[in-house]
């Protein structure tokens, strides 16, 4: 293969030709023989001022492009260069219909060859990179990308990028290629082309695969690895019982070793509480290394008694940590081998006989084909075909609900129960000293009929302080309008050709239905139209009851209220009817379903193979269907004064997307029975767990009692009172006594003022999104931080960790968040040098699980706001003061809007449950000249 490629980058005005906007950068790299060969780059002269955004993006000034050529006078250059080339570019559509239009515009055709997309590219050959932006993709492959959206060196990074890709497809099996180039038609770029030269090209030379993959039933796979292992544990190693022994231990790992006594205290702890055997509960302070240090004694307890123990953690942020930076570690501590495995629920695993049945379909979505592609590639990596390896578009993640491994009733071929990956992960978690899960999966665990995980009695419970909220959803129900209309939509009405559809064609084929007591087509497809009408009348009336409560009070786009089945009033016995009929619909059409599915089932052995594929489809979907009809029985028809219900709905949404969540008021029974009164030894362990040096209340919540535990708290090894500064301004409001309009202007100005002392760096977290969401308008309105990058939780796009990462590239950037900002949020380093809370973070009273819990609360005769709303606040606030301290050498200040902080009693109860630090009062004056002075 010999292919010429020209790698373009342009930086423009802005993003719309049509409707004025220039190029002010060209820039092109050209390739041939698989070495970059050529290089061409040219300022623009646009005729037109540079927007201040793109000047800030790019570096490019009016007085830079101020006597540069037009592009009249470089476009026969470009032109020549593009002759019998690919033409290359990082979202290749915007860069060739913008140089089209400016090559139109002076008199030339344009570029008609073929087009390469490196972002297309990068999606198939790179499945489970995070992000596909040029300058992450650049970090991740180790490339020198020094001046991101410059042309020149956009356009020379895309070509290494290429070039590295290139080299990744020739190094693909035939089979694998020969599969892409099948699937490649209906793609952007003309990749199809591509891959048809280059199937030419290895069918010229002997195709080796490579050592580590085979080829199983027409799809190229990894191998599974068999790793170099220690010998196995002799008996002789004992737990290290003196501060020597556990320094020595940890400098096989890290030959730089600090000793912090809080991480040795704390092995002590868990070893202890699992030997005894008894429940703990540790609070370790950020930096103690708390994950070391309840691995080392985990894995020794383990193998010196023969046990399994599981690790339960919240996030799969610190699953992925735990697996990829803390057990290769523990490897090098301990002297023998080390067995642990991820355990997820089965979902999360591909099955490969549906992916491979799903390669014979002809399918024309973009997305779909896209994820095939993907897949591919990723089976010739992945060691665990888990789905949370794959960075899937929202097309792609419909189409793995199609592939994902669940029981089987008709696709019942044993050949590829050997490469089966969740068989292999359940049959390595039997072996297994370690288990790392989720707490939805532990939890899955203690609800389902049938055990999940192996036998175990030891367990530890890390981000334990969530355990209680994670548990809720799994005790109680939901229901969602989407997924609703999804399944539903899934099975169809004839007239659909979808489920329903395929179904009756098969049953045409099987004889006369009437024989065998099934209603008739007509009658089948009149329930199915009926059913999904009242489905969306069903939902539309919810939407109407919420926002009749709702009607009056304040709040962003969303709307979440509470709903009280037992109060009798006209729109709850209306909604009532509504889901009794909804329900007996769902029961017949789930009855009649069945029948027909029975009746082929007992017919199986005629059924080709694309025939079963779709009917195990509708019996997963049947057995969805099944668990609806008693999420509305349980919602709606017998409901408990036990549980709270609530509704909520994306008033942005063109439907008012809503849905309706159910949990107990109360989890701490049902945890003690069925959890903690069922193991041996539970210990959780958090950096957040008490209030003012109780773990009363995390108790409570959980259903233990003191005596029951051992309780330790071990403080940070860090120095806040030298590295922290905590600031409460004494010249704004009260925020109680002001509308929320006159508290975020204040809070505005000094959050200007603020900004521009620190030079950005600053992290502003929030309760609310409407004030979040107001105050960013009228920081972006007042025109003062222009120069500052501003990105917005809710309003930027992008998930929590690419606002993050978005916010760590630029010198002078603010960050915005609410909610799953104030945790679980790491910036170390001078990247993050200021934290803004801007109230105290209580629950809203009219919050329906506040409220159901503050009711249950008063008729025991107790006190709501000290039993859970404050020990609740301070928990979270403890969880954001948490986010700016992350090492030793880290400093900074923290400014706390909400004076009740200073000014309430319970204020009191904030500031003695966080690290120590004075609490100054000082004007907005004060407060800049002490940031001058201590940054």
């Amino acid at each position: 293969m010999s292919n010429k490629y020209v790698v373009i980058d342009l930086e423009t005005t802005g993003n719309a030709p049509r409707k004025g906007d220039k190029m002010i950068q060209f820039a092109a790299v050209v390739i041939e023989d698989g070495k970059i060969t050529d290089q061409y780059s040219s300022l623009v002269q646009p005729n037109q001022s540079i927007p201040p955004f793109i000047e800030e993006l790019t570096g490019l000034t009016d007085d830079m492009v101020k006597n540069a050529p037009s592009f009249a006078e470089i476009a026969p250059k470009i032109l020549t260069m593009l002759e019998g080339a690919y033409f290359v570019a990082h979202n290749v559509l915007f860069d060739l219909s913008f140089l089209q239009e400016e090559l139109i515009e002076v008199g030339y055709n344009g570029f008609f060859g073929p087009i390469l997309d490196t972002v297309e590219l990068a999606r198939i050959l790179l499945p489970s990179e995070d992000s596909y932006k040029l300058s992450d993709l650049a970090i991740q492959q180790g490339l020198n990308h020094d001046r991101p959206h410059q042309a020149d060196s956009d356009a020379y990074v895309t070509a290494e990028l290429l070039l590295i890709l290139e080299r990744k497809l020739k190094q693909l099996p035939m089979q694998t290629l020969k599969q892409l180039h099948k699937l490649s038609g209906g793609l952007k770029s003309d990749l199809d082309i591509y891959l048809e030269e280059l199937v030419q090209w290895k069918e010229s030379k002997i195709d080796f695969i490579p050592a580590e993959l085979e080829v199983y039933q027409g799809i190229a796979l990894r191998k599974g690895q068999d790793e170099d292992k220690k010998p196995a544990f002799d008996g002789q190693m004992e737990f290290p019982d003196d501060s020597g022994k556990k320094e020595a231990l940890f400098r096989k790992a890290f030959p730089h070793f600090e000793v912090r006594e809080g991480q040795f205290l704390m092995m002590d702890s868990v070893y202890e509480a699992f030997n005894e055997p008894k429940h703990a509960l540790i609070e370790a302070g950020t930096g103690v290394g708390k994950s070391l240090a309840y691995l080392i004694p985990s894995m020794m307890y383990a193998v010196k008694n023969n046990e399994t123990i599981v690790i339960s953690t919240y996030t799969t942020q610190l699953q992925d940590q735990l697996l990829h930076k803390d057990l290769p570690l523990l490897k090098k501590m301990l002297p023998f081998s080390v067995e642990a495995v991820v355990l997820k629920g089965r979902s999360h695993y591909i099955s490969l006989q549906k992916f491979a049945q799903s390669l014979n379909d002809m399918d024309e979505n973009y997305d779909t084909n896209l994820t095939k592609m993907q897949i591919l590639i990723w089976l010739t990596e992945t060691e665990t075909g888990d789905m949370d390896e794959l960075n899937l578009s929202s097309g792609g993640l419909i189409y793995w609900n199609h592939i994902k491994n669940d029981e089987t009733v008709f696709l019942q071929n044993k050949s590829w129960i050997s490469r089966d990956f969740y068989y292999k992960a359940r049959t390595l978690a039997q072996k297994a000293h370690l288990i790392i899960t989720n707490h939805s999966m532990l939890l899955t665990d203690l609800v389902h009929d049938h055990s999940i995980l192996p036998s175990y009695s030891h367990v530890i419970v890390d981000e334990g302080h969530h355990f209680v909220k994670a548990a809720g959803p799994h005790f109680g129900r939901s229901l969602d309008y989407l997924n609703v209309r999804l399944l539903l939509s899934q099975i169809g009405g004839v007239e659909h050709r979808q489920l329903l559809y395929k179904l009756e064609k098969v049953l045409e084929e099987k004889g006369d239905i009437n024989q065998h007591s099934l209603i008739h087509s007509f009658e089948m497809n009149e329930l199915m139209t009926e059913m999904l009408f009242e489905m969306d009348e069903f939902f539309r009336l919810i939407g109407q009851v919420a926002k009749k409560q709702k009607k009056g009070k304040s709040g962003g786009n969303r709307l979440k209220v509470g709903f009280y089945s037992n109060e009798s009033n006209e729109e709850n016995k209306v909604l009532q009817g509504k889901a009794e009929r909804f329900y007996f619909l769902t029961a017949d059409a789930m009855k009649a379903l069945e029948a027909r599915l029975n009746y082929i089932h007992d017919n199986i052995n005629s059924l080709e193979n694309h025939e079963k594929a779709f009917l195990e489809e509708l019996a997963t979907v049947v057995g969805d269907l099944k668990k609806v009809a008693a999420t509305v029985k349980e919602l709606f028809i017998t409901t408990s004064d036990e549980h709270v219900t609530w509704i909520e709905i994306d008033l942005r949404a063109m439907q008012n997307v809503t849905t309706v969540y159910c949990e107990p008021i109360n989890v701490s029974n049902v945890l003690n029975a069925r959890f903690f009164q069922q193991k041996s030894s539970v210990v959780l362990a958090s950096a957040t767990m008490t209030v003012k040096d109780s773990f009363s209340y995390i108790l409570k919540e959980i259903g233990l009692e003191e005596a029951d535990c051992k309780l330790i708290k071990i403080e940070s090894p860090f120095d806040y009172e030298k590295q922290v500064k905590l600031i409460i301004p004494e010249d704004l409001p009260d925020i109680k006594a002001v509308s929320m309009e006159e508290y975020v202007a204040s809070i505005s100005e000094q959050i200007i003022s603020i900004a521009e002392s620190t030079k950005g760096r600053m992290l502003i977290l929030f309760t609310s999104y409407e004030m979040l969401r107001q105050t960013h308008q009228l920081i972006k309105e007042s025109g003062f931080l222009d120069d500052f990058a501003i990105f917005a939780q809710g309003i930027s796009g992008g998930s929590r960790s690419r606002l993050t990462r978005n916010f760590q590239r630029f010198e002078k950037a603010i960050l915005l968040g609410t909610s799953s900002f104030w945790e679980g949020v790491d910036i170390p380093g001078e990247d993050l040098s200021c934290l803004i809370i801007v109230r105290l973070p209580f629950s809203p009273p009219d919050e329906p699980m506040t409220e159901a819990k503050a009711k249950k609360i008063k008729e025991a005769g107790g006190n709501p706001f000290s039993e859970f709303s404050l020990p609740e606040a301070v928990i979270r606030f403890k969880q954001g003061f948490g986010r700016l301290i992350r090492t030793k050498s880290d400093k900074g200040l923290i400014i706390v809007f909400d004076r009740r902080i200073v000014t309430t009693s319970y204020g009191k109860a904030f500031l003695q449950s966080v690290p120590s630090v004075k609490a100054e009062r000082k004007t907005i004056n004060e407060t800049l000249d002490l940031i001058d002075e201590w940054l």
